[in-house]
């Protein structure tokens, strides 16, 4: 099997990152594998917390927090692997996992990017994810896949085309990623992935999904389901989205529903469901594009576990 950097990103959660250490080394062997552990914001080295539980460890520590596009990206820039494959530190992955999804890549040379199927880690029979509708450019807005549905084994032979890969586990080539380039890094948290797949696609690769090979996924251990920095970056991204990879009329017709329909049912949503302190996110987020905020500290948010 070909050499494959592991990426994940911590985010002061040494014990969640521990457990996904653990189910790597039950997964396959230190011989092909390198794990990338990038600490974003860590004030002190943890390397030695690490280390006991993979025999192949690279510890990058950043003081400042990257977000999850800076983050993965600073492992990727020192990643040796022939096969870069990011694994967010909540999620555990079975046996054979990694050796599936590189069969995949090496059976298709027009796979840019692929994501196995996601289970939620606390209701493993309930699927997450098993791949993305393409994005209604005028709306920002598709579809996954499969959520909630329960796992019946239905996609178990299965490998498709799909939308939009999921960014808490996700493959790709070292040599395609040269081509199509890093992760932006201005989305901070959200909807990069979405990004990435739009620059691998500009370059001729397509977004895979499989369902031959699955990873456990603690969903929102990290942000929480509603929090202000989820409502901020997502609603700021969205539009960010749209910017970066439609053109100007696209763009001018998205920013009228956006502005004027949508973000305004989420504040009154919000508002009526006494969550005022997330509905003030909203009008921050879509703000941002408007006043092209260099940061989110220039709209006093600050990022917060």
């Amino acid at each position: 099997m070909a050499q494959i950097s592991i990426i994940t990103v911590n985010y002061h959660q040494p014990d969640v990152t521990i457990d996904l250490l653990k189910s790597i080394a039950k997964s396959c062997s230190p011989d092909q594998i390198e794990v990338i552990i990038v600490d974003n914001g860590a004030v002190k080295n943890m390397e030695l917390i690490f280390q006991p539980h993979f025999q192949n460890i690279r510890y990058i520590q950043s003081k400042k927090n990257l977000g999850f596009a800076g983050g993965n990206n600073l492992g990727i820039k020192q990643a040796k692997g022939d096969y870069i494959f990011l694994l967010n530190n909540d999620t555990e992955i079975p046996e054979r996992c990694i050796e599936t999804m590189v069969a995949e890549m090496e059976a298709n040379e027009n796979i840019g990017l692929l994501s196995p199927l996601l289970l939620y880690f606390d209701y493993p029979d309930i699927i997450q994810y098993a791949g993305y509708t393409p994005i209604n450019y005028l709306t920002g807005r598709n579809a996954c896949i499969g959520q909630f549905d329960k796992n019946r084994g239905q996609y178990n032979d299965l490998s498709y085309q799909t939308g939009f890969c999921h960014g808490a586990a996700v493959i790709c080539r070292k040599s395609d990623l040269q081509k199509a380039g890093l992760m932006d890094e201005n989305y901070f948290l959200y909807y990069e992935e979405l990004d990435w797949c739009e620059k691998f696609k500009r370059v001729g690769k397509q977004i895979w999904f499989t369902g031959k090979t699955f990873i456990y996924h603690k969903e929102s251990m990290s942000v929480g389901k509603a929090s202000p920095i989820k409502t901020y970056f997502n609603t700021r991204n969205r539009m960010l989205f749209i910017r970066k990879n439609t053109g100007w009329l696209n763009t001018v017709l998205f920013a009228v529903y956006y502005t004027l329909i949508a973000c305004p049912k989420s504040i009154l949503k919000l508002l009526f469901s006494k969550q005022a302190n997330l509905a003030k996110w909203v009008f921050k987020g879509l703000l941002w594009n408007y006043t092209h905020g260099k940061n989110s500290k220039s709209l006093g948010f600050t990022i917060k576990d």
